[in-house]
């Protein structure tokens, strides 16, 4: 394939700390879901407050709206898909929450989602999973958490069989809120979200390997999140970048 996008992918590689691991991750998907998107598509992000960004709300239905992009890496997805495919005509929408958990999407997932008809569909689920248990305001196990995803990812399915799903693996870096009382609760539900995406052929985004990377050559972890949990710039810049390497073998305009 050879558009403005796809070379822009391989800079993208050749130069990113998490190159390694998205070329990995590619190779294992591109054999699942060999689908192509076309000119005219919807892509939707979904997920809690970091997909969230401080969007605003006023103008959600307004497809590539910058306030309704938010501040995070949906907006930093867009800016670099459309400046690269200007005659694509995609339409794209944020639709996170802050503090959302999966039985949170579940709720709103008509509206929010399938009358939305996305050609792909990015989640980034499972922190708030965790984080209101600690805190005593949500009693959900690993096993529910699972399960859960579990049945939104068959609902999407059923309902909106041709569309491109990613699932975002959930993340924290250890600093801020995040202690020894996240673990290993919080790895097993990284675990989950994974074997959610093989059971379904998903893509999947390794965003934990990419922070752990990241930290790994040199840099504190409250660069990339200050609290932990809610990326910086430079964290929210990383990720588009790691979403892109992978989902953009996906486009065909």
């Amino acid at each position: 394939m050879k558009s403005e996008f796809s070379l822009n992918r391989r800079s993208i590689l050749k130069n990113s700390i998490v190159s390694g691991a998205c070329l990995s991750f590619l190779s294992k998907t591109s054999v699942a879901n060999t689908k192509k998107i076309a000119k005219g598509s919807t892509v939707l992000f979904q997920g809690d407050s970091i997909t969230d960004a401080g969007r605003d709300r006023r103008a959600e239905n307004r497809a590539n709206h910058s306030g309704m992009l938010g501040r995070g890496y949906p907006h930093a997805i867009a800016g670099q898909i459309l400046s690269k495919l200007p005659q694509g005509k995609l339409k794209i929408y944020n639709r996170g929450i802050s503090g959302n958990k999966v039985p949170d999407l579940a709720a709103r997932w008509e509206k929010d989602c399938l009358n939305l008809k996305p050609n792909i569909l990015s989640i980034l689920i499972g922190v708030n999973d965790i984080w209101h248990k600690l805190n005593g305001n949500y009693k959900g196990t690993v096993q529910d958490y699972e399960m859960q995803y579990s049945e939104l990812i068959k609902r999407t399915k059923e309902k909106l069989p041709n569309t491109l799903i990613i699932i975002c693996e959930p993340f924290v870096l250890r600093c801020g809120a995040i202690n020894d009382a996240w673990f290993p609760d919080f790895d097993e539900r990284r675990a989950a979200s994974k074997k959610v995406s093989k059971k379904f052929e998903t893509l999947f985004v390794p965003f934990q390997k990419m922070f752990d990377d990241a930290v790994a050559s040199g840099t504190e972890p409250e660069y990339w999140a200050g609290d932990g949990v809610h990326p910086s710039v430079a964290g929210h810049a990383l990720m588009a970048n790691t979403w892109i390497n992978i989902v953009s073998n996906y486009f065909d305009l």
